[in-house]
């Protein structure tokens, strides 16, 4: 596929960046505004709430994370405008100010002194002013190094390293040369394959800070004594693929950053890059929680292989789900948007299949909805780093 000419349609922000969705998004900040920013997004049709369960009584870079991660997905171009509730007026501000700093329609709303009657009120009439606002823009073409694409994976089997994350890898290769800003992550599913991403980081510095994140992932197993990962990394699914060690696994997800691909970057849980190339973000390979964190770093599509199947999506960030196996695109049919398969019956070259792979990329820029779109998948789950104080 040439891409030097191509393009896709897509909203240009105020801050230049460009989206391929147009969300108004209700904002709780803390899991005690769920029930508003809910009633909210059901009073006004066109507008998404996005509850979760946390935000009280966090501290230190919990806190921070939290905040980033709000802030974050708000900012994201596939956000048009936001409305925040808090039950406190200055954490609600506080995320709010954050937004605000990409110049989009961003108000604020707390519930103390006002109670969630006249909170859902008054943050109704917003949500209704900015839906209207958002229901006139239009899109524009941009060119592709506008678009920011992150990965990663998901319920892994053999077919996943042999397929699907190839065909990531071969996207991201087609994709790098042109200026496109490009992420991957999930530094557990890098254990015993570390040392591979770290030939690929462009100078010492970025491998020194890649290390350091890796580093730290394992003093925390180190720490808590958790020499045996069998429960989790790789899971029980990913054994009854055919992935019998977290380094087998480590070597399939790997694939997904192809064979061409510099890592230019490292960003910590939900840091947005500060410029085009290859980024590692450090992150947890819980799909919900780091389709999360990508979100909130700004990515407006993600390319998400899977092995055995697996049904995620996000509010904001278009997840499309590619597979390699043949029983899972027939059992699962109505989550796979791209078809891989015909790779291991040797029916489909790997350029054939990133091809494919990037057609649909295109398609859903410009407006197609994903699989998850379509049937309603919208997970947002944020990481936690520690206890409630």
């Amino acid at each position: 596929m040439d891409l030097s000419k191509a393009s896709f349609w897509g909203y240009k922000r105020e801050n230049g960046r460009v989206g391929v969705r147009n969300h108004v998004v209700i904002l709780p900040v803390d899991d005690l505004s769920n029930a508003a920013a809910q009633a909210v997004a059901n009073n006004i049709k066109g507008a998404i709430a996005l509850p979760h369960p946390y935000g009280r009584l966090q501290f230190g870079a919990d806190l921070d994370l939290h905040f980033r991660t709000l802030i974050g997905t708000g900012c994201n171009p596939n956000v048009a405008a936001v409305v925040v509730i808090c039950i406190e007026d200055g954490w609600a501000k506080k995320v709010a100010d954050g937004i605000s700093a990409t110049g989009k329609p961003v108000s604020y709303f707390g519930i103390e002194q006002h109670g969630d009657h006249d909170t859902i009120l008054r943050a109704s009439k917003a949500a209704k002013e900015y839906v209207q606002w958002a229901s006139e823009l239009r899109r524009e073409e941009r060119p592709l190094k506008d678009l920011w694409v992150s990965t990663k994976c998901g319920e892994s089997d053999t077919t996943s390293g042999c397929g699907a994350n190839q065909t990531v890898g071969n996207a991201f290769d087609k994709l790098y040369p042109h200026g496109v800003t490009l992420v991957f992550g999930e530094t557990t599913e890098l254990t015993g394959g570390e040392h591979l991403v770290a030939a690929r980081c462009r100078n010492d510095e970025v491998r020194k800070k890649f290390q350091f994140m890796f580093d730290r992932y394992q003093d925390l197993v180190n720490r808590h004594k958790t020499s045996d990962l069998s429960d989790s990394q790789p899971t029980k699914g990913n054994i009854l693929g055919g992935l019998t060690t977290i380094e087998e696994k480590a070597l399939g997800n790997i694939q997904k950053i192809g064979r061409k691909c510099v890592v230019d970057g490292v960003l910590d849980k939900a840091e947005a890059p500060t410029g085009p190339g290859l980024w590692f973000m450090d992150s947890s390979s819980a799909a919900a929680e780091m389709v999360t964190l990508l979100a909130a770093a700004g990515f407006a599509v993600h390319l998400f292989p899977t092995g055995q199947g697996n049904v995620i999506g996000n509010p904001i960030l278009p997840v499309i789900k590619l597979s390699a196996n043949p029983r899972t695109v027939r059992t699962m049919s109505e989550h796979i948007d791209v078809d891989v398969s015909g790779l291991l019956r040797r029916e489909m070259s790997p350029d054939e299949a990133g091809d494919k792979l990037l057609e649909c990329m295109f398609r859903t820029a410009n407006g197609r909805l994903t699989a998850a779109e379509a049937l309603g998948h919208r997970e947002f789950v944020l990481t936690r780093l520690y206890e409630s104080a």
